[in-house]
């Protein structure tokens, strides 16, 4: 019986899901209200679907699609939002810019380079690489043009070591790049989505201004740091692997001299890069970057990428499946139910006055479990308008109140709640439930260990 329930676990906890968004909709609670209903049983049902793999993620996205305009649950501008957004479009780049680098031999020349200062153990390619994701937070604003750029390369530097397609190293590798250049940065106040918006709403609304190094001081050593060791364990634990021995020393990087296509790529990486670093002086989104970068490398006479592999290597399922993530979160936005549901969350809080770690953990895990309905840039959308109410009822500074919501939205439980890792799961043709592994178990270590210490470090600081 045992044996059943494991080998069935998926398909047993999709089911439950379904019964569950069929009892919600047939009893549903008195809490919501009828579309916030609704909201709620689809939003169950994909996220089970997405979480279990039970059925491809395209086919779920689609699934909601459909769902939600039979059930007129938002309207079309809603639910279709995600086609309209910078990250679908980022994909779609980034999609051309893998192709290009796979096809062009830029991608193998660059991860030869990166392979001779990894030579070694398995434990020295993930550490490096995980390093290598950090410090990219430092130099690319931009986590999701970080994971466009990154997994690519992360992808021949597999090849150059031998892992294959489904094997563990590969995935090691990957998760490394791609989890290394995210979950640490929160810890980097412009590195990601989450904290700039939390920043924006923080001075629009109270006119509070985080500067980058006390943010960085605050954040990074428990959070980032801390953080980044815990992959790099993680990663050896859940997928261990040799690396095969490589070409010899003096065969690495003995490449023919550069082609013309990979001339050209080369110089159209820089000038991105140097874009993605200095968007906060020409204001240019990621997306529209990567864009320009795809079209040009489309572009008649240029040809990096040519109709035939635009046509057969492109991943569209991608693109539909972060399309559906979106939409998702813009239909539970639409219709109340994030909102409805932290309000509900803070009400059962056991906070007040004299009660810091109560206060520091009780608003932690509330805004972590908000992410699951609002993925990680909701957190601080919902939170931050609250932060007053929580300032007066636990009586901490409102400055305190706010910074506790990155302890939430730098816990990634589940992968969908993070549109990078997505992002770069979806370039490298990885399981989604690999990372899906990965960002639990972290979760749940953030949650018995790194946030008790985390209280610590701020207690140390005089945040309390």
């Amino acid at each position: 019986m045992f044996h059943f329930l494991i080998r069935h676990s998926k398909k047993i906890f999709a089911l439950t899901a379904l019964v569950g968004a069929a009892v919600r909709l047939l009893a549903p609670p008195a809490i919501l209200s009828p579309i916030e209903t609704k909201t709620a049983a689809l939003a169950v049902v994909t996220i089970s679907f997405w979480a279990t793999g039970i059925i491809p993620e395209h086919i779920t996205s689609l699934l909601f699609f459909l769902l939600a305009m039979l059930f007129s649950i938002a309207t079309p501008e809603v639910v279709f939002s995600g086609f309209a957004s910078a990250a679908v479009w980022l994909v779609f780049g980034g999609l051309i810019i893998g192709v290009a680098i796979m096809s062009t031999g830029l991608g193998r020349r660059i991860a030869d380079w990166i392979a001779i200062r990894l030579h070694g153990s398995y434990l020295r390619i993930i550490s490096g690489l995980v390093t290598t994701g950090v410090l990219f937070s430092f130099l690319m604003p931009s986590a999701m043009g970080r994971v466009v750029l990154l997994t690519p390369i992360a992808i021949s530097i597999a090849d150059h070591f031998g892992f294959k397609k489904g094997s563990k190293g590969r995935t090691g590798i990957l998760l490394a790049i791609i989890l290394g250049t995210f979950i640490p940065a929160f810890g980097i106040l412009p590195a990601n989505v989450p904290n700039m918006i939390l920043t924006g709403m923080a001075e629009t609304q109270y006119h509070i201004t985080f500067l980058y190094g006390p943010y960085l001081f605050l954040h990074f050593p428990v959070l980032g740091l801390a953080k980044a060791v815990l992959i790099v364990g993680l990663i050896l634990w859940l997928y261990p692997d040799h690396p095969i021995a490589p070409p010899p020393r003096r065969e690495i990087g003995s490449h023919a001299p550069m082609t013309r296509n990979e001339t050209i790529l080369a110089r159209t990486l820089v000038v991105m890069l140097l874009l993605w670093m200095f968007d906060f002086l020409h204001h240019i989104s990621p997306a529209w970057i990567a864009l320009g970068g795809a079209v040009f490398l489309l572009f008649p006479g240029i040809d990096i990428v040519g109709k035939k592999q635009f046509n057969q290597k492109i991943n569209w399922a991608s693109i539909f499946f972060i399309a559906g993530i979106l939409g998702l979160g813009g239909m539970i936005n639409y219709s109340g139910l994030g909102q409805t549901l932290a309000a509900k969350i803070i009400a059962l809080l056991p906070i007040g006055e004299g009660r810091d770690f109560v206060n520091y953990a009780s608003i932690s895990f509330a805004s972590a479990l908000t992410g699951i309905a609002t993925t990680l840039p909701g957190i601080p959308a919902v939170f931050t308008p609250l932060s007053e109410t929580l300032a007066r009822t636990t009586g901490l500074p409102v400055k305190t109140v706010l910074m506790m919501q990155v302890i939430g939205f730098s816990t990634t439980i589940f992968p969908y709640q993070a549109p990078p890792i997505v992002i770069g799961m979806q370039l490298s043709g990885e399981k989604f439930a690999s990372a899906a592994k990965l960002c639990a178990i972290l979760a749940a270590i953030t949650a018995l260990f790194l946030l008790p210490i985390n209280y610590f470090w701020w207690k140390l600081l005089g945040w309390f």
